[in-house]
């Protein structure tokens, strides 16, 4: 009987789901799925399934990789890149901070700019691109511009929400206890904000190096954005997925240097 109730008894490890079991299991998992992804890439390019001409080959973007690292070319490249998007990220948000918190706070502005600032939002921007390279030049700065126009909607949007979310108990009980605007700002709306801030800010960083690398692709001699073009125009399948990847890898600690400094300022917010 003792026997027959051990084996009934249910497994906890099995009935766990993945999402809630600890960080390291997840991580392996997650290693696990990329391993896999990477061997049938290599399996269907060598088997001929895939072309090798159009889909390159996992050892091929890894020894590319590799040069590049040994000779110290993508650094240089890389380095460009990174400072096209950073730029473009900080001087985006911090515009959409402002014209956020603005907004929400004056009903005049906001009404007055509100088919505007849809019309903008609904235009492509990509298409400035060409317009930012002849005011700007072919430097960094034309980039950086069409950066801060990807990032400023993105941002901006969830600022204005926040601060029309923050509720009506919360302000009427800080004003009642004598709160002056400032306080306000400070204490009740920008906390407020804080949330909806920051889960923009994760799709920010893609946006950001989005007007980088597409500002290189329009006119640059330097970035990883070139790079990948120099390759697209000889056909070289194995350099351009180096160049994506590298890129996925800069976008990657980015967005962890955005996390840190989220769980940093949100230490209040339930996990």
């Amino acid at each position: 009987m003792l026997k027959a109730n051990v084996a009934s008894r249910p497994s906890h490890n099995r009935s766990i789901p993945l999402a809630e079991r600890s960080p390291g299991t997840v991580r392996v998992f997650q290693v696990l799925l990329f391993v896999g992804v990477i061997a049938l890439w290599y399996a269907l390019t060598a088997t001929g399934i895939l072309p090798k001409f159009f889909f390159g080959e996992p050892v091929g973007v890894f020894h590319v990789m590799v040069d590049w690292v040994r000779s110290g070319e993508i650094f240089y490249h890389l380095g460009i890149t990174m400072l096209e998007t950073v730029f473009g990220f900080a001087i985006g948000v911090v515009l959409a901070l402002i014209c956020g918190l603005w907004f929400a706070l004056s009903p005049t502005a906001s009404v007055l700019s509100d088919p505007y600032i849809k019309a903008l939002n609904a235009m492509p921007r990509v298409i400035l691109a060409p317009i930012f390279a002849l005011w700007f030049g072919l430097g960094i700065w034309s980039k950086v511009a069409l950066g801060v126009t990807l990032v400023f909607f993105v941002v901006f949007f969830n600022v204005y929400q926040g601060i029309r979310e923050v509720s009506p108990v919360v302000l009427a009980n800080a004003r009642m206890l004598g709160a002056s605007k400032k306080q306000l700002l400070t204490t009740v709306y920008l906390p407020s904000a804080t949330s909806w801030v920051f889960s923009s800010l994760h799709t920010s960083v893609g946006m950001a190096f989005v007007g980088a690398v597409v500002g290189e692709y329009l006119g640059s001699s330097a970035g990883v954005g070139y790079l990948i073009l120099q390759a697209e125009g000889v056909f070289d399948v194995n350099t351009v997925f180096a160049g994506i990847a590298v890129l996925t890898i800069a976008a990657l600690i980015l967005d962890a240097v955005v996390g840190i400094v989220e769980g940093r300022l949100l230490k209040w917010r339930p996990s």
